[in-house]
């Protein structure tokens, strides 16, 4: 199977415009073959929690009509995405997640995960989740995690146990320290658990930070597989041949 991470620059706190973003990277993906699109950490509104912390209109919900064109997308092309949002906590609770929906081939979502390790500053504005991002496509099955959830290698460990195959990753990792811990993380989790890794990171402003790029694909023995560019939007495009 081909699965695709893409990275851009996005517009703050622009549901709407970052949707129609991510639904033309689907659709770029899928014309390179892929099956599945990953996209970075908050992608949907930029890497912006202060904002979201002010304007509840940010957070987003699975039938948000906002998500139409990604829906399209996804339909249109009969491939996945991995799209991750502030969006109201699964619990009904009073602060938002950070989450990733999955939207499958018919457009339709097969699960949702919220982060569940918050860094530093995002615990004032979100709630941590409680579950196993899993699902399965087209045979594989996948599991989920958010940046900083990568940071604790158990998680990685369960989706091992748990028959998972490819490990999805929305992050945002900025230049300098991020570069860096980027490349000690996720080539790491891949060799020790035997996961393809999968890595959308965030290219440009992001918030506080500048993002670095590098978005990438690493093999179950920690070599890298494809690597996008550290200063362009762009997808980076890898087969991931699994039983």
């Amino acid at each position: 199977m081909i699965v695709a991470a893409a990275q851009f620059t996005s517009e703050p706190g622009s549901v709407r415009a970052n949707a129609r973003r991510t639904a033309a990277y689907v659709r770029q993906a899928a014309e390179r073959g892929a099956r599945l699109t990953v996209f970075a950490e908050l992608a949907l509104t930029g890497y912006e929690p202060d904002l979201i912390a002010r304007d509840p209109s940010l957070l987003v919900t699975p039938d948000d009509p906002r998500l139409e064109p990604v829906v399209a997308a996804c339909r249109e092309t009969a491939t996945a995405a991995v799209v991750n949002c502030a969006a109201p906590s699964a619990d009904g609770g009073g602060r938002p997640a950070i989450a990733s929906f999955v939207l499958g081939p018919d457009g339709t979502p097969l699960t949702r995960y919220d982060k569940r390790h918050l860094y530093e500053g995002e615990r004032e504005v979100f709630a941590p989740g409680t579950g196993e991002g899993r699902f399965e496509l087209h045979g594989v099955r996948f599991s989920l995690a958010t940046c900083f959830d990568n940071h604790f290698p158990q998680l990685a460990a369960r989706a091992a146990a748990d028959r998972c195959a490819v490990h999805l990753a929305s992050s945002l990792y900025g230049r300098g320290n991020g570069e860096r811990e980027r490349l000690a993380v996720h080539p790491a989790l891949a060799r020790d658990h035997g996961l393809y890794v999968v890595l959308a990171n965030h290219v440009g402003r992001a918030g506080p930070w500048e993002g670095c790029g590098l978005s990438a694909v690493w093999n179950p023995d920690g070599t890298t597989a494809a690597e996008a560019a550290p200063d362009a939007p762009g997808l980076v495009v890898a087969d991931v041949p699994t039983p």
